[in-house]
């Protein structure tokens, strides 16, 4: 699911493997540096990752920090 508005794109994705908030913590803080991310928000209990950046995300890129913090990359939710 990904969501526009003028100036920044939400899209949520799904990642297995997150079970509690260092887990959570790892992935936030690996797609947190990627370019253009404002924010992000995981949350363990559902597999859902919100991110808001500045323009879309290549998709290899994020999984590509998932990968990096430990956890699978499920592709978009929605």
């Amino acid at each position: 699911m990904t969501a526009e508005t003028d100036t920044q794109t939400t899209t949520v994705y799904r990642v297995t493997g997150m079970t509690c908030g260092h887990c959570e913590g790892a992935v936030t803080t690996e797609i947190s540096a990627l370019p253009g991310v404002s924010s992000v928000k995981a949350v363990a209990a559902t597999g859902e990752v919100t991110v808001v950046s500045a323009a879309p995300l290549a998709e290899e890129d994020v999984r590509a920090a998932v990968d990096e913090a430990g956890y699978e990359f499920a592709g978009q939710a929605g």
